[in-house]
């Protein structure tokens, strides 16, 4: 087996939810049959109970964690390497939902270390498409103590306090860990964030599954997660200039940056040395490595450019949008 690393493609890992729908299929194009209600997929996870797959190339069949720890720096680069050890620290995502998500949180890198063993949860959203009207919850809508949230979640008006956003297609949300938040119905978004699967759900519309059974409910250790400060802003403002990366969240747990691209653009990483995620959110590209191998990116591909990776040439197949990724 050949140890140089070239840009890996995984199997996608689907999720069946409560609140799944159909878009991940039909706007998508992934078929997650024989699932009833998908509500997730994870695209490149080292959540160490279901670590992704890579499908394409010498290492098919291997799972990420498995590959970090074979090729460390050469994969992550050495800055990464030494932050993170053999933990890949992403998890990327697609989300669709066909109903209200519950009212949850996400505890930060100390809280869910002495908890949990395991990082915390700050992540980001990137809408890819919104039925009319749909709309997402980020933060409070005023500021609040502990005890008059308390109140108001024990008294079924949760609600009554949270702030709203009406969402469309190219919309972003930053959600450090301690806001809370859920994705309203009609939504489909992509994910960035830590390698974390731990939430606190908060409050769940009363819902049922199935059986007739409501879901569990985490308001003791949601209690401490929750930043319970107002911003004057929660949605990313931004503007794009064609052919050029904007840099959309840059947080200490990653970076992503939006290329929108009419043209061919070369990108050059020597003088870098850090992974990158590629995701396409809209289109498709023609995608060329130093070494000219080319493969077709689609819409809803997600790719892992390793560290040794120094050269890409994307040439879009008409209108393209391409999330870039990486930890600085």
């Amino acid at each position: 087996m050949s140890s140089t690393l070239y840009p890996l493609r995984f199997k996608t890992i689907f999720k069946d939810k409560i609140w799944g729908g159909s878009k991940i299929k039909t706007v998508l194009g992934k078929d997650f049959a024989p699932l009833p209600n998908c509500g997730e997929t994870w695209e490149l996870s080292a959540v160490a109970e279901e670590p992704s797959v890579i499908e394409n190339g010498a290492f098919a069949g291997m799972d990420l964690n498995a590959l970090v720890k074979k090729h460390g720096a050469e994969l992550l680069g050495k800055k990464n390497f030494e932050r993170f050890g053999t933990e890949f620290p992403l998890l990327i995502k697609f989300i669709d939902a066909n109903a209200d998500l519950s009212i949850q949180v996400h505890p930060d890198d100390a809280l869910a270390k002495e908890r949990h063993k395991c990082s915390g949860k700050t992540e980001m959203w990137y809408i890819l498409a919104a039925d009319e009207a749909a709309r997402l919850n980020v933060g409070f809508n005023k500021a609040v103590t502990k005890e008059e949230y308390l109140d108001y979640l024990n008294k079924g008006k949760i609600t009554d306090i949270l702030h709203y956003e009406n969402v469309d297609a190219g919309d972003v949300f930053h959600l450090p860990a301690g806001r809370i938040h859920y994705i309203g119905k009609g939504i489909l978004l992509a994910e960035i964030q830590q390698t974390s699967d731990i939430t606190y759900r908060i409050y769940d519309f009363d819902r049922k599954d199935a059986k007739g059974n409501k879901r569990e409910l985490h308001t003791d250790l949601a209690l401490d997660a929750i930043d319970f400060s107002v911003s004057d802003t929660y949605k990313t403002n931004y503007t794009y200039e064609e052919n050029i990366p904007v840099t959309l969240v840059d947080c200490p747990y990653f970076t992503t940056d939006l290329f929108v691209l009419t043209d061919e653009i070369e990108l050059d990483y020597s003088e870098t040395d850090m992974f990158r995620i590629f995701m396409v959110v809209e289109g498709d590209v023609m995608m060329t490595t130093g070494n000219n191998t080319s493969e077709l990116l689609t819409f809803g591909d997600v790719v892992l450019i390793p560290a040794s990776v120094k050269e890409l040439l994307f040439s879009p197949l008409g209108a393209v949008k391409l999330l870039e990724v990486y930890i600085q």
